[in-house]
C-alpha cells in the first residue's frame, strides 16, 4: 500500500482574506463613526434639546396637516381611495414617528369616509380646498409632498443625530409620494 502525503491545505481563513476583511471593517466603522455622532458624546444643552423637541413637534404638526389635506382629497374624489389611502397610511404613521398621531388613531379608510367625526386640535386649520379635477388634486397633493420634503431637508443641520436621521427618511418618502401622485396610470 502506497504511502499518500495529507494534504497541506489549512482549515479556516487565509491570511489575505483575514487582512482584506480587516482593511474593510476599518474603512467602515471610520465611515460610522464619521456619521453617527451621538447626542450624549457631543453634549448637548437644553437649548439644543428644546430646538430638536421643537423641530419634532413642528414636523409632526406638518405631518398631521398632509394627513388632512389627503383626507379632504379623498372626500372630494372617493374613485382616488385605493391610489390615496396607502399614502395617507403612511403620512399617518410618520406623525406617529415624530410624536404626533393624535389625530392618526382613525384608520385612512373610516377617515375617508367621514373626515368630520375624527377630533381635529384646537390649532389644527379649516379643511384644505380641493380642486375639482382628480388630476388637479393629485398635483397638487404632490406639491405639498415635496415642498414639504424640501422644507425638512433644509432643517437637517439644525437637529441632532437621530432626528436627522428620521427627517431624512421621511423627506424621501415624501418625495417618493410626489413622484407616485404625479404618475399617470399606464
Amino acid at each position: 500500500m502506497p504511502f499518500t502525503l495529507p494534504s497541506r491545505t489549512p482549515s479556516g481563513p487565509r491570511r489575505r482574506s483575514l487582512l482584506a476583511g480587516a482593511a474593510g471593517a476599518a474603512a467602515g466603522s471610520a465611515l460610522l463613526v464619521g456619521c453617527s455622532g451621538s447626542d450624549s458624546d457631543s453634549g448637548t444643552s437644553s437649548g439644543s434639546a428644546s430646538a430638536a423637541a421643537r423641530a419634532r413637534a413642528r414636523a409632526a404638526r406638518d405631518s398631521e396637516q398632509l394627513a388632512q389635506r389627503y383626507e379632504a382629497v379623498l372626500a372630494a374624489h372617493p374613485a382616488l381611495s385605493t391610489r390615496l389611502e396607502p399614502l395617507l397610511a403612511e403620512v399617518v404613521r410618520h406623525a406617529r414617528a415624530f410624536g404626533g398621531g393624535k389625530r392618526a388613531d382613525a384608520s385612512p379608510g373610516a377617515s375617508a369616509s367621514a373626515p368630520t367625526d375624527a377630533s381635529p386640535s384646537p390649532a389644527a386649520p379649516a379643511s384644505p380646498e380641493v380642486p375639482a379635477t382628480e388630476k388637479a388634486a393629485r398635483s397638487e397633493l404632490a406639491a405639498a409632498e415635496r415642498a414639504l420634503a424640501d422644507r425638512r431637508m433644509k432643517a437637517l443641520a439644525d437637529v441632532p443625530g437621530e432626528l436627522a436621521r428620521l427627517l431624512a427618511s421621511v423627506a424621501a418618502a415624501g418625495a417618493a409620494h410626489a413622484f407616485l401622485l404625479t404618475e399617470d396610470k399606464k
